[in-house]
């Protein structure tokens, strides 16, 4: 056995797409047994400084998290119709379902790398209140989108 590409095998997150996060949102409290959380917008370009495919991208999304584990979070996530986003990039291609599962790491910048160097190119990148993520695709190799997650 080898130590793990990122230096962990614990996925924090599975993230789906949907087209109504609020119907699908409803559905998912329903079936856990929770409240509904509360439906965030992730931050303007400005703020964000979202990229996809190495250039800037006005892409937003509706998100609302689910947490059903000590460490797992389930992210329903509800793009915009700004077609520069892996978000909808992959909802208009394969509809709503899975979408990537996610790692917290230390170092973005040398996962990014390492990730690059093993087949899974960076294909959006953006920051968040707190913190940044990197989606990599990573379809050839694991079948799946990666999010690597990076808190302050």
């Amino acid at each position: 056995m080898g130590t793990p590409l990122l230096g962990t095998e614990v996925v924090t997150q599975i993230g789906l797409l949907v087209h109504d996060i609020e119907k699908t949102g409803r559905e998912y409290a329903k079936f856990f047994g929770v409240e509904m959380p509360a439906v965030e917008m992730t931050g303007t370009r400005e703020v964000a400084g979202t990229e996809y495919m190495g250039k800037p991208s006005e892409a937003r999304a509706k998100l609302a998290f689910f947490h059903v584990g000590p460490n797992v979070t389930i992210e329903l996530i509800e793009p915009d119709k700004d077609p520069n986003s892996t978000w909808r990039q992959d909802l208009e291609k394969n509809g709503e379902g899975f979408h990537h599962i996610a790692f917290y790491v230390k170092g973005m910048k040398a996962q990014n790398a390492v990730l690059e160097a093993n087949g899974m190119p960076l294909i959006q990148k953006g920051e968040y209140p707190g913190g940044r993520y990197a989606y990599h695709d990573a379809n050839e190799t694991l079948k799946l989108v990666l999010e690597l997650l990076e808190n302050d």
